[in-house]
């Protein structure tokens, strides 16, 4: 487990890697030309069949991730978008049109989230916040954790890690209500806000003029130097499974948060046990709240980390975020990047290597290249239904069969990246057979800067770092507000979820 290379593409092509509709697409669009042929026309003939090579070149062949009608589609749909006023975002407090404080106002696809809060629970009787997509249909609670890190253990710990991890997918499949597991990582620069109240309370008044000046050159030194890393833990349950359950449990939004609570105990169990978390803390509210204002607006976080500590020594100041405002102010959805208040952010995904992922690749990537930049990325675990596994299982072992019987009667010579990726259809079967659980994972990573830096060097840097990670970059141009959403803001928004 500590190199992650078992996996395969989705579906496998079984005529030379075409999938199914795209050769009924390139077999129907030859048919003028045979037609032509027939009637001996020899000229429209040749015409046509170079039409249909064009055609099929544009059906076949991907560019940048996705396929020239896609691209299309895209272009289509964000220039309907902009030109009907959709694509800006303005926060309703900017118009004065706020009426609740604690309903949330987000831009995008953000916009359908509502947060309730929980029955109280724990020696405290903290009310978790439990998350509500209404576009998707789907719940979801959010955990802020710590772990160690892994870059001093031992290849063993890696190993038991790793399957730790796999445990814990096994887990979620096996209750078949938990269908998403997502880790994010924030890495920002250090505000000093910390260190700043810690000298506040410990300096004497009558301290040496020489100690005081060497506190405030290293805490100016340590704040520029120091990057301070959040990682959270969501888990997602769509309402098509909850509610059949939520019917023993009580029903309504009760019982549908009785049953989230139990699987928030199966999930930090698995977490502070074979993982290696040292913390797992399911978010109230108000530190969700935070958590989102701070990912729209990084620096933001030094003046509520102040108010926090005001509100230690006086109760009566207002230290959290009201849902109304912990978006952005106003953001705007360009080609090339996604603008929100004062940061422009830029968005990519990556594509796994055929050799292989070695656990932990993926810190250069949190690696800030500047002071004042802001570095993310979610990895995402959807996990598939055991019906589901089964059939796709089934439906990629019979197209490596089939690939290989045509290859074999043409008397083609298979290629040995072909032979790879059949081996690996057959030996999911065995896999799923043996109990073992199917998921498709991805990551999106973001850079975010401020406004008064270049968006696109930035994005270049972020694709420069992937690669040095091992990793290929996709930059999710016309999706990056999709792409910020889902690295930076944890509130369980997925890039494979479509809205219902």
């Amino acid at each position: 487990m500590t190199v992650y290379s078992d996996y395969s593409k989705a579906k496998i092509g079984w005529f030379f890697g075409l999938s199914g509709w795209q050769l009924a697409t390139v077999a129907l669009s030859v048919l003028p030309a045979f037609w032509a042929v027939q009637r001996q026309a020899w000229g429209s003939a040749l015409l046509l069949l170079l039409i249909w090579a064009a055609f099929s070149a544009v059906v076949v062949v991907a560019v940048r991730g996705r396929s020239a009608p896609g691209w299309c589609m895209s272009m289509i749909s964000y220039a309907i978008a902009g030109l009907t006023g959709r694509t800006p975002f303005r926060a309703r407090a900017t118009r004065g049109q706020v009426e609740d404080l604690a309903t949330a106002d987000l831009p995008g696809v953000l916009n359908a989230v509502e947060i309730h809060e929980g029955p109280p629970t724990g020696t405290q009787q903290a009310r978790i916040a439990i998350i509500q997509n209404h576009a998707t249909k789907t719940w979801a609670v959010t955990a802020a954790v710590v772990h160690p890190g892994i870059g001093l253990s031992p290849a063993e710990a890696r190993q038991a890690m790793g399957a730790g991890l796999s445990g814990l997918l096994d887990l979620c499949s096996r209750g078949e209500l938990i269908d998403e597991l997502l880790f994010m990582v924030r890495t920002v620069p250090d505000d000093g806000a910390e260190r700043g109240q810690w000298l506040t309370r410990h300096r004497r008044d009558n301290s040496p003029d020489l100690s005081r000046q060497i506190n405030n050159d290293l805490h100016a030194v340590l704040s520029l130097a120091s990057v301070r890393t959040e990682a959270y833990v969501t888990f997602v349950v769509p309402e098509h499974r909850l509610a059949k359950s939520a019917k023993e449990a009580g029903g309504g939004f009760d019982g549908r948060a009785r049953l989230l609570y139990s699987l928030m105990q199966e999930v930090e169990a698995q977490l502070r046990g074979a993982v290696g978390m040292t913390e797992v803390n399911w978010l109230t509210s108000p530190e969700l709240a935070t958590a989102c204002r701070t990912g729209f607006a990084p620096g933001d976080r030094a003046g509520i980390v102040d108010a926090l500590e005001d509100w230690r020594a006086d109760h009566q100041t207002n230290a959290d975020v009201p849902w109304a405002m912990a978006g952005p102010s106003g953001a705007d959805q360009l080609v090339r990047h996604y603008s929100h208040d004062a940061w422009n952010s830029v968005s990519a995904t990556i594509k796994l290597p055929v050799k292989g992922a070695l656990m932990g690749a993926l810190a250069p990537i949190l690696t800030p290249a500047e002071t004042g930049e802001r570095r993310s990325y979610v990895v995402c675990y959807p996990i598939v239904g055991q019906t589901t596994a089964d059939r796709q299982s089934g439906s990629s072992e019979f197209a490596a069969d089939m690939g290989e019987a045509m290859r074999e009667k043409l008397k083609m010579r298979q290629r040995t990246k072909a032979k790879d990726e059949a081996a690996k259809a057959r030996n999911l079967e065995g896999k799923l057979a043996r109990g073992n659980s199917m998921t498709t994972p991805y990551a999106v990573c973001t850079v975010t800067v401020p406004k008064t830096m270049r968006a696109s060097e930035f994005g270049r840097r972020l694709g420069a770092s992937i690669r040095r990670a091992g990793f290929a970059p996709l930059r999710l141009d016309l999706s990056h507000d999709v792409g910020f959403a889902g690295s930076t803001i944890p509130l369980g928004v997925s890039l494979s979820r479509k809205a219902i």
